[in-house]
């Protein structure tokens, strides 16, 4: 005999529709979990025949086994994240690791949960106007201990429906990330071996988009489409005209573009937020304190006026460089003031008072760029997130940082995804077609926006200078990732500037990079100057 159905359970599975994943990330999650079909039958309260079918997608789950199957499905996204495409995830594919410690995994699937106690039965999933759950600081839920951004109308964690985790023992509060161990730092004359080889990456299943999220990218590119053809036409064929006039209205378009994206999201945000002093500029000429670690190396180790050029130098142009920094951890909820590590984690972002350990590394650059002043400064998370993952086992390039203070909220790495996958397929489809108007306005786009979100004269919707900054060191935290993917490939790093300039020798860059103009590939850098394609240095003592 099977338990009844009661109206608030089929409502949750009515909310959550949309929150299954389609057939093969099933079946991703649960190999990827090492579980068979038949544990998960069990589990779910069904039939493994049931099972195979929902992962092959010759049915659908239904209830009464389809709550359970979108708990364990939770659960397992949690521990097992889709391995990350480098068009989709540029910096988790150079790093091919994480900033900070993971939590170990949970009892068995199909292990029964705890009672809930009476006191917590009637909690409630907090939702916005449109009915959809809204997410703030992360904490353990109160129901199973384990950490979710979701909260209850009261105000404690709470995943969302009451989709927690399986779990044999008591909640107990979660505790803060730590900071990996910091190994010693590399000497001075610490050869490229020394340096981890970059894993392989991990062949991805595609995933099934839903028709409505397609139709509505479909009309947002209509939109785009419709602008190009709309200023050619009032140009009359001038091509330098109707360029100019898309660029003029880049910035109302792109916010246009992010609101429409926005419409149906889950993340609330405020355009205007309270925030502290080091994040408003003392006045209009002088910056805020923020350091968004911008690069600007030169390998001593080469020069320009050394008497022998006799080495060949290779300058490569990257793409789209602050479209891929799009993806990026943003805060979503208010600023909180904390000291030391408490501000810390991986599922929370902001800025930090940090004193950085000395960079003692020669033929890599500085990952908090050209600083000549020694001391504490503030940074981004991004710029932290970079920090932390060289400290670590993994890199051991530097020690870690000392954290002071920090401003921080809980965070979402989603927040402008669904903006950058827009502006991606744009760009795309202008290179193409061979679209020149179509492509130099998708790149104002992206750039205006990210350069006018902070407080900025020509973008009166949104102040937020703390993602501004976010965004900028996000592209140099790649940027870095690009040197030290080629380091450790065995190539010499002989500059590194801005967001998209990148020079190496000692090799083939193609077999460390892929070659092409697409997000996240790399060209050879055209144009006039030293700069440009293939040049000769001299190599000091070479």
């Amino acid at each position: 005999m099977t338990d009844p159905v009661s109206v608030e359970s089929l409502l949750e599975e009515a909310r959550l529709a949309k929150a299954m994943p389609p057939p093969e990330e099933r079946l991703r999650l649960r190999e990827a979990a090492g579980l068979t079909r038949a544990q998960v039958a069990t589990a779910v309260g069904v039939a493994r025949g049931t099972v195979l079918a929902w992962e092959n997608g010759t049915s659908t789950p239904t209830p009464p086994g389809r709550l359970k199957y979108l708990q364990l499905l939770e659960g397992l996204a949690e521990l097992h994240p889709a391995p990350v495409d480098p068009a989709d995830n540029p910096i988790a594919a150079l790093f091919n690791d994480q900033p900070y410690g993971t939590a170990p995994a949970p009892a068995a699937a199909e292990t029964p949960a705890v009672a809930v106690p009476a006191a917590l039965t009637g909690l409630e999933t907090l939702r916005g106007p449109d009915g959809r759950a809204i997410e703030g600081d992360p904490g353990p839920c109160v129901r199973c201990g384990v950490e979710t951004t979701y909260q209850s109308t009261d105000g404690r964690p709470l995943h969302s429906g009451a989709m927690c985790q399986p779990t044999t023992t008591a909640p107990s509060p979660a505790a803060p990330a730590a900071v990996p161990p910091a190994p010693a730092p590399v000497p001075a004359a610490a050869p490229a071996a020394a340096v981890s080889p970059v894993p392989a990456p991990v062949p991805t299943r595609p995933l099934r988009r839903s028709k409505s999220a397609e139709r509505a990218e479909a009309d947002l590119m209509g939109l785009i489409r419709g602008a190009v053809e709309q200023e050619a036409e009032r140009a009359g064929g001038d091509e330098d005209a109707a360029l100019e006039a898309l660029i003029g209205r880049a910035i109302p378009d792109v916010m246009h573009l992010f609101n429409e994206t926005r419409a149906t999201a889950r993340y609330e945000y405020t355009a205007y937020p309270a925030l502290p002093d080091i994040l408003h500029k003392p006045s209009k000429r002088e910056p805020d304190q923020i350091w968004e670690a911008r690069p600007a190396y030169n390998n001593p180790a080469y020069s320009m006026r050394a008497a022998q050029k006799d080495v060949k130098v290779t300058a490569l142009d990257v793409n789209a460089a602050y479209l891929s920094a799009l993806k990026v951890w943003l805060p979503i909820g208010k600023l909180e003031h904390t000291t030391g590590m408490d501000g810390v984690g991986p599922k929370r972002s902001g800025v930090h008072l940090i004193t950085p350990a000395p960079w003692t590394h020669p033929h890599l650059p500085d990952p908090l760029g050209d600083r000549d002043t020694p001391g504490a400064l503030w940074v981004t998370d991004a710029t932290l997130r970079l920090l932390l993952r060289l400290s670590g086992p993994k890199w051991g390039l530097t020690e870690a940082p000392t954290v002071h203070e920090s401003w921080t909220s809980g965070a979402t790495e989603n927040f402008l995804d669904a903006l950058r996958k827009l502006l991606v397929a744009a760009r795309s489809e202008a290179i193409e077609a061979g679209d020149k108007l179509l492509l130099e306005y998708v790149k104002a786009m992206y750039s205006k926006f990210v350069s006018t979100m902070g407080e900025s004269v020509h973008n009166r919707e949104m102040v937020r200078p703390d993602w501004m900054h976010l965004i900028h060191a996000q592209a140099f935290a790649l940027h870095c990732g690009r040197a030290y993917k080629a380091h450790q490939a065995g190539l010499d790093v002989v500059a590194l500037k801005h967001t998209d300039e990148l020079h190496v020798t000692g090799g083939d860059w193609r077999q460390v990079f892929t070659e092409g103009r697409g997000v996240s590939e790399l060209k050879i850098k055209t144009g006039d100057g030293k700069a440009s394609g293939e040049y000769l240095v001299g190599k000091v003592g070479g």
